[in-house]
């Protein structure tokens, strides 16, 4: 099993403030999962959006909130939140405090697939 450094990552930037490291995966699917760092900086909202499949994300440091289609209102999120988000529900996150959110996310399939709903953004 390989160890992956995430010093030796590349940064992907995010539109708004943000940068993900696929810490596991890879553009070819070759992995039956994905795992990615997100580093999001006060202000940056992820948008709602779903995936076509299981997501998990852990918070590691930092403060935000996040909501969930079918739930009311807004979730408080810091370190130790876990948001297991099932396949095509509506989702999203956003920093609240002053420092960086950093995130876990576990994809459930080898490619990470996105779909938006800019006009069902709470967080706009």
């Amino acid at each position: 099993m390989p160890i992956i450094d995430v010093n030796d990552v590349a940064k992907q930037p995010f539109p708004g403030g943000a940068t993900y490291q696929t810490l596991v995966g890879d553009e070819a699917g070759s992995t039956p999962v994905r795992l990615g760092l997100q580093v999001s900086e006060p202000g940056y909202s992820t948008g709602t959006h779903s995936h076509p499949y299981m997501e998990v994300v852990t918070v590691v440091e930092g403060t935000g909130e996040a909501w969930i289609e079918g739930q009311d209102g807004f979730a408080a999120i810091g370190p130790g939140v876990t948001l297991v988000l099932p396949a095509n529900v509506k989702h999203g996150f956003r920093v609240t405090g002053t420092a960086q959110l950093k995130t876990y996310g576990v994809h459930a399939s080898p490619n990470r697939l996105v779909d938006r709903f800019p006009d069902e953004d709470p967080a706009a």
